[in-house]
């Protein structure tokens, strides 16, 4: 079977879409398929996967993860199942604009919902117009519709359409390879490296720090750990990411008087990633609204062994599983999430038992050659 997958970001660039896509592509090419990605071209050095095709495509217009790319339609032709990644805003419209034509190579259409796109200022005002007047027609047009849970989706700009026909929309999850992300000893090498306190108790945050990347909420964590209190002082917040907010966040680390602390270690290559993981003491995810739908740092950080803690947003309470596998607060309260923060920094013990705990549910649910049988089994029901 001949599989199209159209993706706006791509390994090396570190975001979740193109993670979850690219990881998608692998596991489907070791189940027979034969796979072609389309990407946008940003000139970033080209991640290949052993046995897929992966182009990237020239766009015509760009900005941010956003890219027209008019002459995609002729290169889908001939596919029997196009699995387009969304939100993906120049891509999906062209879909949209030429599915008839594919449509009559009874090719089979499969929307991946990732997330709603919120946005901020005219950019939230100009989403508004395109979830009103085309993300209806994009899903409507779909065979079938993938979301990363059904919490997130009944609570989604999807909601009315799942309603609607629920048979069309299926959940399946984002994952981890669980031999990659596992748990390890700290790398005190690594640590001095990056002027780490061997002796800290270590916060890891992992995510974009660019403007795409707004919603993660990095400011409110740094706010947090500005007011942990004087028993949990000895501590560093790990910021892995890259991102043209990175300086704005650096300076308010200054501003609150914890630069010393805050370590800022820019774009992780994938390989470099768990010991990252490895280091911390507990990850945290502080998302501020549904254009987190789901948090795959959280599984990788579970696939780990870390205890987490995450906001209280659908999709993302998916995840964790309060006082089993981390802790759940609510977006933006900032008390909330240095008391829970401080909590768990002082009670290793606890931590260890939600890292077990998580371990063992990536093994069982979100390890990617669970989620590439699901999407195998989704592909052939559409015979």
């Amino acid at each position: 079977m001949r599989l199209a997958i159209i993706t706006p970001t791509f390994p090396p660039y570190s975001g979740g879409i193109g993670k979850v896509a690219a990881a998608n592509a692998q596991e489907l090419v070791n189940l027979g398929y034969e796979v072609a990605v389309f990407t946008p071209d940003y000139g970033q050095p080209a991640q290949e996967l052993p046995r897929a095709k992966i182009e990237r495509l020239k766009p015509f217009l760009k900005y941010g993860n956003a890219a027209l790319l008019p002459g995609l339609s002729r290169q889908l032709k001939g596919f029997d199942i196009i699995h387009l990644h969304y939100p993906f805003f120049g891509a999906a419209e062209i879909i949209w604009l030429f599915h008839s034509q594919l449509k009559t190579q009874d090719s089979k259409l499969i929307i991946h919902y990732h997330m709603d796109v919120v946005g901020k200022g005219l950019w939230r005002l100009i989403f508004g117009l395109h979830r009103f007047l085309i993300l209806p027609q994009i899903i409507k047009m779909a065979d079938k519709v993938i979301v990363t849970s059904v919490d997130y989706a009944q609570n989604s700009f999807l909601a009315k359409a799942m309603s609607q026909d629920r048979s069309r929309f299926i959940a399946v999850a984002n994952g981890v390879d669980v031999n990659f992300f596992s748990p390890a000893a700290q790398d005190i090498s690594l640590m001095k490296s990056q002027g780490i306190d061997p002796a800290a108790k270590i916060v890891l945050f992992v995510g974009g720090l660019d403007k795409a990347h707004y919603f993660k909420g990095v400011e409110y964590l740094i706010e947090a750990m500005s007011r942990l209190t004087q028993a949990t002082s000895g501590w560093n917040l790990v910021i892995v990411g890259e991102g043209e907010l990175k300086s704005r966040y650096q300076a308010l680390a200054a501003r609150l008087k914890i630069e010393s602390r805050a370590k800022f270690v820019g774009y992780v290559a994938e390989k470099d990633l768990p010991k990252y993981y490895n280091l911390a003491d507990v990850v945290v995810l502080p998302s501020i609204d549904k254009s987190e739908a789901f948090g795959l740092v959280l599984v990788e950080a579970m696939a780990c062994a870390k205890p987490v803690i995450a906001s209280n947003l659908p999709g993302v309470r998916s995840v964790v599983a309060e006082k089993v596998d981390g802790l759940l607060v609510e977006p933006r309260n900032i008390d909330e999430l240095a008391n829970k923060i401080n909590y768990l920094l002082l009670n290793p013990e606890l931590g260890v038992k939600y890292g077990k705990a998580g371990r063992v549910k990536v093994e069982a649910q979100y390890s990617w050659q669970i989620i590439g049988m699901q999407l195998d089994q989704l592909y052939q029901s559409l015979k």
